[in-house]
C-alpha cells in the first residue's frame, strides 16, 4: 500500500491586524478570515487541511504561534494574510523564528467592491491592499523564503497555486524528516553521485548512511517462505507474468521475491523512506534488486541506482509532493536519442529500476540476463511510460552549494513497439527541442540520473528550490544557450556575494 505524506498533517491560516481598530472590528476580522480560509479548504486543489488560529495583533502573540508551528509535526506550513493594516515590525521576531514553509495570501474577503455604500468603516476593515504591502515589505527586508499568492480565494487559480504550494512544503517536510539507507557506496570513478552528505543533511534535513550489503542480505535469508509464496501471488494478479516465470524460471521469481520482503522489512524497521543500491556491491545478493526496487519507488520510497543517494532523496521528496495526482514519478536516466528523422527525442531508461506509477499499460513481469554485475538473471517490470506533459529534475553537488536542473519535456509514445528492449523506459519530447535542452543541461553541470514526473509541473518545483533556497536552472521553452549561459553566471555571483545563502 502506498505511503501517503499528507496523513495527519495541516496548514495553519493566521491572520493579521492590530488592536487600534476596536474589539468589534477584530471580530469581524476574525469572521471573515474564516469565511476566506473555508472558501480555500474547500478546494480539492488543497491536499491537506487548513487550519485557523486566532488573529494576531502583537509581536508576541506572533512570535509564540510562529514557534508552536515549528513545535507541531502536523503542520506542515502557515499561510500569512493581513486583513488589515498590521504593523509589520510586529512580525520580525516571529518570521525570523518561523522555521516552517511561509505562504503570503494577497486576498481581501469581499470579490467586487460595493461603490455605493464604501465609507471609511470599509476602508479601515477591508485594507488588505494596504497591510499586505507593509507584510510584504518587511518579508523582503529579512530575506525570508516564501511563496507569493495574489487573488481571491474563491478562484480557481488561487487555491491551485495555494496547493501547489502546499505539495512543495510536504516536499520540504519529507526531505526534513528522511533518513536514507545506502547499500554499499555508489559506482566507482563516477563524479556526480558523489556528494557532501553533511552539507545534505545541514541544508535539507536528510540523513544519509551506509549499511553494508550483507545487512540486508541477512534479512533477505531470514524471509519466511508464506511471505515468498503472498508476494508471487500478488504479482500473478498484479503483473502480465511470462510463462517461464510460471514454470522453469519460477525460482528465479521467487528469489525476487525474498529479496522484495527482505528489503521492505529493512527499511521499514530503519525508519528509511529512501536506499540505494549498487551493481558493483552486491555482497550474497543472488540478483540485482529489480523488480523489488521498482515496487518499492511505486509505493513511495525513493531510490537512486548506483549509489546515487542524492537522486533518491530527490525522488522521496518528489513522490511525496505528486502523491495523489494523476500520473507517475520515477528514478530515470537519459540513455540515447533518436535524432530523426521526425520529432528528436529521447529514450530514458535504466538497468532495471523504473517506477510502474508512470507506465501506460499493465507491466509484464519478464527475466533476462543483466549483462553487468556478475549475478543471476534479474527479474524486472517492463513498460512504457505514458504519454503526457511532465518535467525531469536533477540535482547535483557544485562544492559551495546543491544545484537543481529542471527541464519541461512532453512523455510521447515511442514510435515503434520496443520488443527487444528487456526494460521499462520512457520517450520524451523536451523542451524546448532536444538540441538546446541538451546543451543547455550540459552547460548547467545536470546529472544524467533524473527524477521525472507526470504527476507535478514546474511551479511545485520551483517553490521547493525557493522554500529551500536551493538553486535552480530551469530549462523550457523560452530557454537558450546565450541565456542559460548568462543565468549560471549571474547565479554563481550571487551565490559568493549570498555566502552560499549561510
Amino acid at each position: 500500500m502506498s505511503m501517503n505524506p499528507f496523513d495527519g498533517r495541516e496548514i495553519w491560516f493566521l491572520t493579521g491586524s492590530q488592536g487600534l481598530y476596536g474589539e468589534d472590528t477584530l471580530a469581524q476580522v476574525a469572521a471573515q478570515s474564516q469565511q476566506v480560509l473555508a472558501q480555500l479548504d474547500g478546494s480539492p486543489a488543497i491536499p491537506v487541511p487548513i487550519v485557523w488560529r486566532p488573529v494576531l495583533t502583537d509581536a508576541a502573540g506572533i512570535r509564540a504561534t510562529m514557534i508552536a508551528a515549528n513545535a507541531d509535526d502536523h503542520c506542515i506550513g502557515v499561510i500569512a494574510w493581513m486583513h488589515t493594516f498590521s504593523p509589520a515590525k510586529m512580525w520580525i521576531s516571529g518570521l525570523e523564528a518561523l522555521r516552517k514553509p511561509l505562504l503570503h495570501l494577497h486576498t481581501q474577503a469581499h470579490r467586487e467592491l460595493p461603490w455605493a455604500t464604501i465609507d471609511m468603516d470599509f476602508m479601515n476593515l477591508n485594507q488588505a491592499a494596504h497591510g499586505d504591502r507593509e507584510f510584504g515589505y518587511v518579508q523582503t527586508r529579512l530575506g525570508v523564503a516564501r511563496t507569493t499568492v495574489a487573488g481571491h480565494a474563491s478562484e480557481p487559480r488561487t487555491a491551485e497555486r495555494v496547493g501547489s504550494w502546499a505539495r512543495a512544503a510536504i516536499a520540504v517536510a519529507t526531505m526534513r524528516n528522511l533518513r536514507l539507507a545506502r547499500f554499499g557506496d555508489n559506482m566507482r570513478d563516477v563524479a556526480v553521485t558523489e556528494g557532501d552528505k553533511v552539507e545534505a543533511e545541514r541544508h535539507f534535513g536528510v540523513s544519509v548512511n551506509t549499511y553494508g550489503v550483507n545487512d540486508l542480505v541477512k534479512v533477505v535469508d531470514s524471509v519466511s517462505e508464506k511471505a515468498i509464496d503472498d508476494l508471487v501471488e500478488e504479482y500473478f494478479e498484479a503483473y502480465d507474468v511470462v510463462p517461464a516465470l510460471h514454470e522453469e524460471r519460477r525460482e528465479s521469481l521467487r528469489y525476487g521475491a525474498r529479496i522484495e520482503a527482505g528489503l521492505r522489512t529493512f527499511l521499514t524497521d530503519g525508519g528509511f523512506g529512501a536506499f540505494t543500491t549498487n551493481f558493483e556491491d552486491l555482497g550474497g545478493l543472488r540478483q540485482l534488486p529489480g523488480l523489488a526496487v521498482q515496487r518499492l519507488m511505486a509505493d513511495g520510497y525513493g531510490f537512486g541506482g548506483e549509489g546515487d543517494w542524492k537522486t533518491s532523496m530527490l525522488l522521496a521528496t518528489l513522490k511525496a509532493a505528486g502523491h495523489g495526482l494523476p500520473g507517475g514519478t520515477s528514478f530515470m536516466e537519459d540513455y540515447t536519442y533518436h535524432l530523426g528523422p521526425g520529432p528528436q527525442r529521447i529514450l530514458g531508461a535504466h538497468m532495471l529500476e523504473v517506477c510502474p506509477s508512470i507506465a501506460g499499460q499493465k507491466p509484464r513481469l519478464e527475466i533476462h540476463p543483466l549483462g553487468i554485475g556478475g549475478r543471476e538473471d534479474p527479474v524486472r517490470l517492463k513498460f512504457s511510460a505514458a504519454p503526457g506533459p511532465g518535467v525531469v529534475v536533477g540535482i547535483c553537488d557544485m562544492g559551495d552549494r546543491f544545484r537543481l536542473v529542471g527541464n519541461v519535456i512532453d512523455v510521447v509514445e515511442p514510435d515503434a513497439e520496443l520488443t527487444a528492449l528487456p526494460v521499462a523506459c520512457a520517450v520524451w519530447e523536451p523542451h524546448p527541442d532536444l538540441a538546446t535542452s541538451a546543451e543547455c543541461w550540459l552547460m548547467a553541470g545536470g546529472p544524467h540520473h533524473t527524477v521525472l514526473s507526470t504527476s507535478l509541473d514546474i511551479e511545485t518545483v520551483d517553490q521547493f528550490a525557493e522554500l529551500t533556497r536551493t538553486e535552480l536552472v530551469l530549462i523550457d521553452e523560452s530557454s537558450t544557450p546565450r541565456s542559460i549561459r548568462r543565468e549560471l553566471k549571474w547565479n554563481a555571483a550571487y551565490q559568493l556575494l549570498a555566502g552560499g545563502l549561510r
